[in-house]
C-alpha cells in the first residue's frame, strides 16, 4: 500500500538514499485568497512559484480556516483545536499555556523548532506562540505600514531569516531533523503596490485599483516563498523535506458590501489554500472534501510516523493521500470575533462578548448565525458559491446542530474568560493600522 511506503520513509532506518529524517517547513501567507492563485484558476499569473508547489504535491479545493483571525487561526494551526479551545480568539488574547502542539510534539521526537513571524499580532506578549518553539523570532524590523514605528518584515526579510537559520543548523545540528514556521505578512492591507511584479501580472504603475496593489502582494509572497523553496533545493535538503502550505484566512474586497477579514463566515474570508508536499513521497493529487487548517497538524505527524495528541481535533488526511476516497459526511464548523482586545475595559469577558459569528457546513449547505441580530443565514455552496441567495426563510434561531456548537463554544469562552490584562498602547496602534480596531 502506497501509505506503508509514505510513512516507511519517517519510520525506518537511516539509509543511503535518505540519510537523516524527513525535515518540516511550514509556509504561511497572510489574507490570501484562494481564487486570486493562479493554480486555483485566476486568470493573472500571481502565484508562480506557489503553482509548482501544489502541482507537485496534494491539494485541498475545499480549505478552510477555522476563524478568520491571524491569531487565532495560527494558534489552532498549530495546537489542531478550536479558538475557543486554546482561548486566543481575539488578536491580543494569549493561548492558554500547557496545550500540546505540533512543535512540541516533535520537539520530543529529537526535532529543532523555530519560527520566522513577521506578524505584530503573532508577538508572543500578544500571542502566547513562543512557548511552543525553541526559537520564537519577530522579524520586525521594517516601517512597512504608513510609516509607523517597525512593526512588519517584509517577504524577502522572511526568507532571508529562514535560510540563514537553515544554513547554520546544518553546519552545527546536522543530525538533528528541523521544523521551519515562516508566516509572510503580504497580502494583508493596506495593499501596497509592489512595482517589482507588476509586468508579471499585465499591470502598469499609476491608476491601480485595490485588487490590483492585492495582486501585487501576492506576487511578491510568492516570489519569496519560491526564494525558501529554492534555497531548500541548493541545499540539498527538498527531497527529505516536507513542505506544508496554508493561508491564515483570505480577505473580503467587496463583496457582501465588506473589505477585510475576521467579522463574517463569508467564503471570500474563510476558504484558503492549502497543500502537503513531500517530493517523490505524496502522489500529486486535489483532494474534493471539506478540510481545515486544524488538520494540518495531525496530518503531518502521521506522515512522520509520529503520534497525534489525543488533544488534537484535526483530521488526519494520510489514508485520502495514500488513495483511499475521502469523508463525505463531515461536518466542518466556524467562529468569528471581533478584532482586538483594546482597554481593560474591553478586556473584561473579553472571549465571550467578542463572539459575533457561528457557522457548519454539511454536504455543500452552509448555515450562518449572526449572534447581535439574531439573523441566520443558509447557503447553497454548490449552486450559489458567492452566497448571494439565502435561502433561511423566516426562521431567526439556528438549527440543532449550529445551536450546539454555539453552546459549546460559550462554554469554552466562559472557562477561560477573567480578567485579560490590557495591551499595551503601542500594540494598540499597530493593530489599529492594521484595521483590528473598531
Amino acid at each position: 500500500m502506497l501509505l506503508a511506503a509514505v510513512l516507511l520513509i519517517a519510520r525506518a532506518p537511516a539509509q543511503a538514499d535518505s540519510p537523516r529524517p524527513t525535515n518540516l517547513v511550514i509556509v504561511t501567507i497572510d489574507t490570501l485568497r484562494v481564487d486570486r492563485l493562479s493554480f486555483y484558476g485566476y486568470e493573472r499569473a500571481t502565484s508562480p512559484n506557489l503553482d509548482r508547489l501544489f502541482a507537485a504535491g496534494a491539494t485541498f479545493s475545499e480549505a478552510r480556516t477555522v476563524e478568520p483571525l491571524t491569531a487565532p487561526a495560527l494558534a489552532s494551526m498549530v495546537t489542531s483545536t478550536h479558538p475557543h479551545v486554546h482561548g486566543a480568539n481575539r488578536n491580543g488574547l494569549r493561548m492558554h499555556q500547557g496545550l500540546a502542539s505540533l512543535p512540541k510534539a516533535l520537539q520530543a521526537h529529537g526535532f529543532r523548532t523555530v519560527a520566522f513571524v513577521g506578524s505584530w499580532t503573532l508577538r508572543d506578549k500578544l500571542s502566547g506562540l513562543a512557548e511552543h518553539f525553541e526559537r520564537y523570532e519577530e522579524v520586525l524590523n521594517r516601517k512597512r505600514w504608513f510609516g509607523l514605528i517597525r512593526s512588519e518584515a517584509t517577504a524577502e526579510d522572511l526568507t532571508a531569516r529562514s535560510l540563514e537559520w537553515i544554513a547554520d543548523h546544518r553546519k552545527r545540528h546536522a543530525d538533528r531533523p528541523f521544523m521551519l514556521w515562516v508566516h509572510y505578512v503580504e497580502p494583508h492591507a493596506p495593499y501596497r503596490a509592489q512595482d517589482d511584479y507588476l509586468e508579471q501580472l499585465g499591470l502598469t504603475p499609476g491608476d491601480l485599483s485595490r485588487g490590483d496593489r492585492y495582486d501585487s502582494e501576492i506576487a511578491a509572497a510568492d516570489a519569496a516563498v519560491g526564494q525558501l523553496l529554492a534555497g531548500l533545493e541548493a541545499q540539498g535538503l527538498s527531497g527529505r523535506t516536507l513542505v506544508a502550505f496554508a493561508a491564515d484566512h483570505g480577505e473580503s474586497l467587496g463583496e457582501h458590501d465588506y473589505w477585510g477579514h475576521g467579522r463574517h463566515l463569508y467564503e471570500p474570508t474563510l476558504r484558503i489554500p492549502m497543500s502537503l508536499t513531500l517530493k517523490g513521497r505524496i502522489p500529486a493529487r486535489k483532494v474534493d472534501a471539506p478540510a481545515l487548517i486544524i488538520d494540518l497538524a495531525p496530518t503531518v505527524l502521521s506522515l512522520l510516523g509520529i503520534e497525534i495528541p489525543s488533544d488534537f481535533r484535526g483530521f488526519d488526511w494520510t489514508d485520502v493521500l495514500a488513495g483511499d476516497a475521502p469523508p463525505t459526511d463531515r461536518v466542518t464548523r466556524y467562529q468569528a470575533h471581533r478584532g482586538a482586545v483594546t482597554s481593560n475595559h474591553d478586556s473584561e469577558m473579553a472571549r465571550e462578548k467578542g463572539l459575533l459569528e457561528v457557522g457548519m457546513v454539511h454536504h455543500g449547505r452552509k448555515e450562518i448565525f449572526r449572534i447581535d441580530k439574531g439573523r441566520r443565514q443558509i447557503y447553497d455552496l454548490a449552486g450559489d458559491p458567492l452566497e448571494l441567495a439565502d435561502r433561511a426563510g423566516p426562521k431567526e434561531y439556528p438549527s440543532e446542530g449550529l445551536l450546539e456548537w454555539l453552546r459549546t463554544i460559550y462554554d469554552g469562552l466562559i472557562a477561560f474568560d477573567d480578567t485579560v490584562n490590557a495591551i499595551d498602547a503601542e500594540s494598540v496602534e499597530q493593530l489599529r493600522a492594521l484595521g483590528y480596531v473598531d
